[in-house]
């Protein structure tokens, strides 16, 4: 290439640049003045902004700014109510003190000149009465004289009769002793003439005459004892008759059979299926919680609890009550409710017990023994509820000691308690009879209350004069029409017998017997 190409080359490229440059200083120009009028619009529409911001928050701080003034003026306004209200108060409540106190004051005088005319009562009447007193004393002072005037006649007229009959009686006594003198002789002379037509002396006559007298006597006392003896012979067995009668007659009472199973009733049967549990794990832990057995059949709105164990039979039924109301049933839930439940059972054995004690009357009696007594109510003895039993002998020894004028109190406890030994929580090999009365011995009682209690099945001699009226009551309640049932009795021994049995054997801590009743 030749320098001219070279340098035509070169301009080229110069004004190629040139214009390449002054072209773009244009559109740079061009650019400048199109941002520096959106800036101009965008600054414009920001001061338009500021101001309309500025204008409002104006408004609003004039707005507050009155209601700053408005409320301030309302409080300065309740303020002044506040303290006008208080001021009147204030006023109203001294003029009203002020009131009660000039009442007070009026009221005050009022008294105090109701007591200035009362104390000039009183000293007008005082006054008035210690001038009675001293005409009283002058009338006394006179009458006192006249007395004693008396009094010295009276005094000097006895003296002389006195002497008189002093005198009199010397002349009698001299006279009753002559003639007892002559007395004396003339027996004498008698006594003699008897000795000599008798041929005994008077000692001995007296002797024979007592002897004879002795022996008729001794012969007719033993004629009347006698006849006595026949008489009681035949009106005693009337007689006891009339006071059994009329102590039967006198003390009814109510008889319940006991069975062994309870009816728990319940809503629907729905809560059938809650009370089961999945599987059966609801009800497996409330049998084993309770010892009883739970029957869920086809009966409507029923679920048979059953059991030869009262006691356990009322935890059962009050522990399913809880859990129906409350809803939760499940195994941690029963376990909690039998133990809350059975401990609501004990308190209520005791309060049981204390109240029996007081309907009957009988106060003293050991807290054991009153635990006992409750507990009663929820054994039976031959199908007969034991604390009806014992009730009713109770009530039927007391009419029976006071109709044959025994201690009553003491055959009225002995009624209570004579049964007790069948409801100890321990049960030995002996009869309940022997049970009761060593448990009586241990808290104390009267030893005829102990005796009763031990013979009245005849296991002890009867040494106590209440022991054969306890046999009697005994008796009579459980001889009652439809009081007592065998079966029963014998069925709840056997299953008790075959839960000892159950026990006995090694390993095993506890052991339920549970069924229901046949159907007769």
């Amino acid at each position: 290439m030749d320098s001219t190409t070279l340098i035509t080359c070169l301009l080229v490229a110069l004004v190629a640049l040139a214009a390449g440059f002054f072209i773009g200083r244009a559109r740079a120009q061009a650019a400048i003045t199109d941002h520096e009028g959106q800036a101009r619009e965008r600054a414009a529409r920001l001061v338009a902004d500021a101001e309309t911001r500025a204008a409002d928050l104006q408004a609003q701080a004039e707005k507050l700014s009155q209601e700053k003034v408005a409320r301030a003026e309302q409080t300065i306004a309740d303020r002044q109510q506040s303290s006008k209200e208080k001021f009147l108060r204030q006023r109203a409540e001294l003029e009203e003190e002020v009131k009660s106190r000039k009442a007070a004051v009026v009221a005050g005088e009022d008294k105090l000149r109701q007591q200035e005319q009362l104390i000039a009562k009183q000293l007008e009447q005082t006054t008035r009465q210690l001038e009675s007193a001293a005409r009283r004393e002058t009338e006394l002072e006179e009458l006192k004289a006249t007395l004693q005037a008396r009094s010295d006649k009276q005094q000097a007229d006895f003296q002389a009769r006195h002497d008189k009959q002093l005198a009199r009686l010397d002349a009698q006594q001299q006279e009753l002793d002559a003639a007892l003198a002559a007395t004396a002789e003339e027996r004498a002379a008698i006594n003699a003439q008897l000795e000599t037509v008798a041929g005994l002396t008077a000692e001995q006559a007296r002797e024979q005459l007592v002897e004879n007298i002795r022996q008729e006597a001794e012969m007719k006392a033993a004629a009347y004892v006698k006849d006595t003896l026949a008489q009681a012979r035949l009106t005693a067995t009337k007689d006891a008759r009339k006071v059994v009668v009329e102590t039967i007659q006198r003390t009814a009472a109510e008889h319940a059979i006991e069975n062994c199973v309870s009816v728990f009733n319940i809503e629907s049967d729905d809560v059938k299926g809650k009370i089961i549990g999945r599987e059966g794990r609801n009800i497996r832990a409330l049998e084993a919680a309770t010892g009883v057995e739970f029957i869920v059949d086809d009966t409507p709105e029923a679920i048979i609890i059953s059991g030869f164990d009262p006691v356990r039979r009322e935890v059962a039924r009050l522990s399913l009550h809880r859990l129906v109301q409350d809803g939760r049933i499940h195994p941690a839930r029963i376990e909690e409710i039998v133990a809350k439940t059975r401990k609501n059972i004990d308190e209520e054995i005791t309060e049981i017990g204390e109240r029996t004690c007081i309907d009957l009357n009988i106060g003293g009696l050991h807290p054991e023994l009153v635990k006992m007594v409750g507990r009663m109510r929820f054994r039976s003895s031959y199908g007969q509820n034991l604390l009806q039993h014992s009730r009713e002998v109770a009530n039927l020894c007391a009419t029976m000691a006071a109709e044959l004028g025994l201690n009553v109190k003491h055959a009225k406890r002995a009624g209570l308690l004579h049964d007790i030994g069948k409801v100890t929580t321990e049960e030995p090999e002996l009869p309940h009879a022997i049970i009761g009365m060593e448990l009586a011995k241990k808290h104390k009682e009267h030893p005829d209350v102990v005796n009763a209690i031990g013979a009245h099945h005849d296991e002890i001699e009867m040494t106590a004069l209440i022991s054969p009226i306890i046999q009697a009551c005994d008796a009579i309640s459980g001889s009652r029409p439809g009081a007592r049932r065998e079966m029963a009795e014998s069925y709840i021994k056997r299953l008790r017998e075959l839960e000892q049995l159950g026990a006995s054997f090694k390993g095993v801590q506890q052991c339920y017997a549970s069924s229901s009743m046949p159907k007769t």
